[in-house]
């Protein structure tokens, strides 16, 4: 999940890319200068980070596209975490064949799998990365699975819930605010790829011996006001991946702010 900040300006243009197996891959494209990869989580297609794309478009060409299963993008079966990879890959292919990249919640997981797979990443930056550090809060059993039967029987709204109050730990009290907003809609309309996120972060431990191969520049970041344990698992990360420069942004959440979040991108991109 991300939080935007407004509406953004007109995209300059709209790509398809085709994965390894043929599935098609939903692009926008923003700007014009050095490519520069969204990859988001959960509840997120490509015009979820449109703000944040317009804001970075001035000096960058930003690629912010559907996951498979999301918006305008394939759903080829069966689902693998492998397939997902390939996406980006045939993503940052369309980007010119190599890339920055950003990756939010479950897309930064994919982002690190993808770039310890040897995809050509020449600058990354990750956002809380929904790793768990033993002894800091408990793993929800069998999340995936429960989450899967609540989809196949129609109860998507359940699922997302069941999703957000196990996983990311939404508080009640705001999951209720949270169903009675008429965004609630746009949860339930994703609902069905939240298997796939879940497949993505797998026991959520973190992957040190993985992240210990990346050589791209990387900077993790997290939020001031997120959960300790989202901080200690970003903490985790930079302390696996070689040289990886860590930040807390003060005052932010999980859903970092685009304002907040879209200079600290550029400089660190450009840098």
């Amino acid at each position: 999940m991300s939080r935007s900040s407004g509406r953004a300006e007109q995209r300059s243009g709209v790509d398809t890319a085709r994965s390894a197996d043929g599935t098609r891959i939903a692009i926008d494209r923003y700007g014009e200068g050095p490519p520069l990869v969204l990859v988001l989580g959960a509840f997120c297609d490509r015009s979820t980070p449109s703000a944040l794309a317009a804001m970075l478009a001035p000096d960058f060409t930003v690629f912010s596209y559907d996951r498979r299963g999301r918006g305008s993008s394939g759903d080829t079966a069966p689902y693998a975490v492998e397939r997902e990879i390939e996406d980006l890959d045939a993503v940052v292919g369309v980007a010119g064949g190599s890339a920055t990249v950003y990756g939010h919640s479950s897309g930064a997981v994919l982002a690190l799998e993808a770039v310890a797979r040897g995809l050509p990443f020449t600058r990354m930056v990750v956002y809380e990365p929904p790793y768990i550090v033993e002894g800091t809060r408990g793993r929800p059993a069998g999340l995936a699975t429960r989450v899967s039967e609540l989809i196949s029987s129609g109860r998507r709204s359940e699922a997302a819930e069941l999703f957000l109050g196990e996983g990311p730990g939404v508080p009640s009290e705001v999951l209720a605010r949270m169903k009675a907003a008429p965004t609630w809609s746009q949860f339930e309309a994703l609902a069905h790829t939240l298997p796939y996120d879940l497949a993505v972060c797998a026991d959520q431990v973190v992957p040190a011996d993985r992240l210990a191969t990346i050589d791209a520049p990387t900077l993790t970041l997290s939020g001031g006001d997120s959960p300790q344990w989202a901080r200690d698992g970003v903490e985790a990360v930079a302390r696996a991946i070689p040289g990886s420069e860590l930040r807390v942004l003060a005052g932010q959440t999980h859903g970092v702010a685009d304002d907040v979040l879209a200079p600290v991108l550029g400089s660190f991109f450009l840098g």
